[in-house]
This record gives structure tokens, C-alpha cells and sequence, in this order.
């Protein structure tokens, strides 16, 4: 490599180029010199030699100073006259390539053409200000102004056409941006959803199965009856548990649409199956709702349920509680759903529905003392995404508070349905 524009390298081949493009001004400068003032051919005379080596000799540096090689090119076409030689288009070749090129690099469409035109002018004012003027010399006049007028015309099409492909190029590259950041994007969002679902599906249960397998532990030695309840119950729960990992796994292994699934999705209407799961390993759930029950959009629906599995699922792990409370209140455009506990401290075994409470354990205080984990940025995310929000915290009168709200689509009025 050697230097491309500017005053840097250019490629090897551009100055092969340089050299035809060069060579060629020479030849046409040189048979320019055999036509003579009086119409007669002679071969170059010492003055065409020197027009076509001084304009000639100029050429490499177009790319570099194109202002100065068209100034230099021109000022050497105008001494044409003076020295006795005829202008034509022929002997001014230098100054026609060197307008183009000027009209390649100037920075703005004003300057080139009036640099063009001067060019045009001078050559053409040069040849009535040297000797006597003719009908002959009007026509010269006009074909030598139109060549320099239409290498700059030539050269601002090739200029714009220049900028159009690199403005569709650099469309092309934005474009590409834009569409793997839209990917990545994407595929970002896609396994926050993907880590969320498994969370929800499995968590809950895990959390269901970890508290049966606790009651057992503790019941073993004293109640060997309500231990076999507590296990089968627990080979219940992980069943089930592996189920629904088994169906998610199966989704994402999927390509292409998947069918649409065998089940509904899950809502509110599976609330009290979901409060029978946690009553089961021993938690006291009690459900309390105001105002109309109206149906939620399958979205909503299944974000509200979800929310309230995440909730009771973090009071069995961590909350160290022995009840809960939710709370559902219906109003005209929103739906606010709660979630309590009671903050009882360290939490004691869970037992059976019908067994007195048993002792506490090493179990259950670790449980207690376990992090949070995704629960509450997951509650989060299912809310917002339905355009509603979350909020969870510590009460003042002690245990911890989930509360969200949810919007609601907006209640028919059945006068309007009837007319």
C-alpha cells in the first residue's frame, strides 16, 4: 500500500491509473500541438511540448491540492494563444480532467461550479483577447467553455452517486445495528420470561415439597400415620413438580409455533386449589375479596395468580409464619390484591391439618434464614408488564406486606348491550 486520498498512501493500482490517465493528457496535449492557427498539420512544435509537459506534470497532484492543479491547468491553457498555437479541446485535456476531478472533491456544489465556469471563461476569453476573431473562433470558443462545463457536470453526478451509495450503505450498517441489538435485545428479554416462568412453576412447589418433607421429619418418630400422609403428599408434590418442569423443558426444546397448550393458562379461578396446596404444608391461609368479581384479561389473570404463588411461597420459605392473608379488592378500573403474613418470628415445623404443632427445628431456621432470592424482582416485572405495580415491604405492626395493583378492562354497561 501506498497513500488513497489526501496526502496519504494510495494503492499500487491507482498509480497505474495515474500513469494512463497521465500518458493519455500527453498524447492529446501533443496532437492538440499538430493543428496549427492557419488549419495546416506540422508536427509538435517546441511550445506544444512545453503546454503539454507543464499541464501534464500537474495532473498526479489533482487528488491532493484539486484547487490548485485546475488554477495551474487553466493559467497553462489561457498562455495556449500567446505562444501560437491553436486552442482546442484537444490541447487543454489537462484542464478538463483536472475540473472534473475538482468537481469530485470540493466541498460544497458553490464552489465547484464557480470554479467551473471561471475555467470555462477563461479558456474561452482566451482566444479572442490574442490575435483577430472570426466566425471560426466564436464556434472554437463555445466547443472549448463546454468541455470544461461538462467534465464538472460529469463530476458532480459521479459525486452525488458517490454519496448516495454511501448514504445506503451506511443505512444498510445502521440497519444491521440496529437489528442485532434488536436481537440481542430480544434474546435478553426472552430469558428473563424463560428464568421468571421456571421460577414460578417450580419454585412453588419445591416450597411446598420442602415443607411436607419437614413435617414428615418431625412427625417420624411420634405419628407414623400422619408421616405417611406427609410422604405421600411430598411424592404428590414433587410429581407434580417434575411435570411441569418436564412441559417447559419440552416448550424450549420446540422449534418453530408450538401448538397452542392442552391447558389454560392459570387465574384466579385456580386460587383455592392454590390455598389448598399451601394449607396442606401448613400454612393457615385465609382469603378475604370486596366489590365485584369481574374477569380479568388472560395476561392479568395470570399475573395476578402468579403473584399471589410467589407471595405465599416466600411467607413458607422465609417469612417464618405460621398464616397469611389474602386480601382481593375489586374496584371500577383496577383490582388490588395483598398478601400478609402474621410475622410470627422464627417459624415453627409445619404439621398436619389435623396434629397439634410440633417443636420447631434446625430445618425450618435455616429456611427462615435463606435469601429471597428473584421472587420479588419476578412479582415486579410480571406487574409492570401488565401495566400495573408492585410494592413489598415490612408492616409496622410486624410480618411483611406484598401489594399490587392491576388494571381492569372497562366494566360493560348492560343498558348499551341491550340497546
Amino acid at each position: 500500500m501506498t497513500n488513497t486520498g489526501g496526502g496519504g498512501p494510495r494503492p499500487r493500482t491507482s498509480w497505474w491509473r495515474e500513469g494512463a490517465i497521465t500518458t493519455l493528457a500527453f498524447a492529446l496535449c501533443l496532437l492538440g500541438g499538430v493543428l496549427q492557427v492557419d488549419d495546416t498539420l506540422s508536427p509538435p512544435s517546441v511550445s506544444a511540448y512545453v503546454i503539454a509537459v507543464v499541464s501534464c506534470a500537474v495532473l498526479p497532484v489533482r487528488h491532493r491540492a484539486p484547487l490548485a492543479a485546475l488554477a495551474a491547468t487553466t493559467a497553462v491553457g489561457v498562455l495556449v494563444p500567446p505562444l501560437g498555437l491553436l486552442l482546442t479541446p484537444l490541447i487543454v485535456t489537462p484542464a478538463v480532467i483536472t475540473t472534473y476531478s475538482y468537481s469530485l472533491a470540493a466541498r460544497t456544489e458553490r464552489r465547484a461550479a464557480s470554479a467551473v465556469v471561471l475555467t470555462s471563461a477563461a479558456l474561452a476569453a482566451a482566444i479572442p483577447a490574442f490575435g483577430d476573431f472570426s466566425w471560426k473562433d466564436a464556434s472554437r470558443m463555445g466547443v472549448v467553455a463546454a468541455f470544461p462545463l461538462v467534465a464538472g457536470v460529469l463530476g458532480h453526478s459521479v459525486r452525488n452517486r458517490r454519496a448516495y451509495l454511501e448514504a445506503v450503505e451506511g443505512r444498510a450498517r445502521r440497519a444491521e445495528q440496529n437489528r442485532d441489538s434488536e436481537a440481542r435485545r430480544r434474546v435478553a428479554e426472552e430469558r428473563v420470561r424463560i428464568a421468571r416462568e421456571l421460577h414460578d412453576l417450580v419454585a412453588h412447589q419445591i416450597t411446598l415439597a420442602n415443607a411436607q418433607a419437614t413435617v414428615a421429619a418431625h412427625l417420624f418418630d411420634t405419628r407414623p400415620e400422619q408421616t405417611r400422609t406427609s410422604l405421600k403428599e411430598l411424592v404428590e408434590t414433587t410429581s407434580h413438580a417434575l411435570d411441569e418442569l418436564r412441559a417447559t423443558v419440552g416448550l424450549l426444546r420446540q422449534s418453530g409455533d408450538t401448538a397452542a397448550p392442552a391447558e389454560p393458562a392459570p387465574g384466579l379461578s385456580r386460587l383455592p386449589t392454590l390455598l389448598e396446596s399451601f394449607r396442606r404444608a401448613g400454612l393457615e391461609v385465609s382469603v378475604h375479596q370486596e366489590g365485584t368479581v369481574r374477569p380479568l384479561p388472560p395476561g392479568v389473570d395470570l399475573t395476578a395468580y402468579r403473584i399471589v404463588q410467589e407471595a405465599l411461597t416466600n411467607v413458607t420459605k422465609h417469612a417464618g409464619a405460621g398464616s397469611a392473608r389474602v386480601r382481593l379488592v375489586w374496584t371500577g378500573d383496577r383490582v388490588t390484591i395483598t398478601v400478609a403474613d402474621d410475622g410470627g418470628g422464627t417459624r415453627t415445623a409445619p404439621t398436619a391439618s389435623t396434629g397439634p404443632t410440633a417443636s420447631s427445628g434446625p430445618t425450618a431456621s435455616a429456611a427462615a434464614d435463606r435469601s429471597p432470592g428473584y421472587g420479588l424482582i419476578g412479582m415486579r416485572e410480571r406487574a409492570t408488564a401488565v401495566g400495573g405495580h408492585l410494592s413489598a415491604g415490612r408492616r409496622p405492626e410486624g410480618g411483611f406486606l406484598v401489594s399490587t395493583q392491576l388494571p381492569l378492562p372497562p366494566a360493560q354497561d348492560p343498558t348499551r348491550d341491550r340497546d
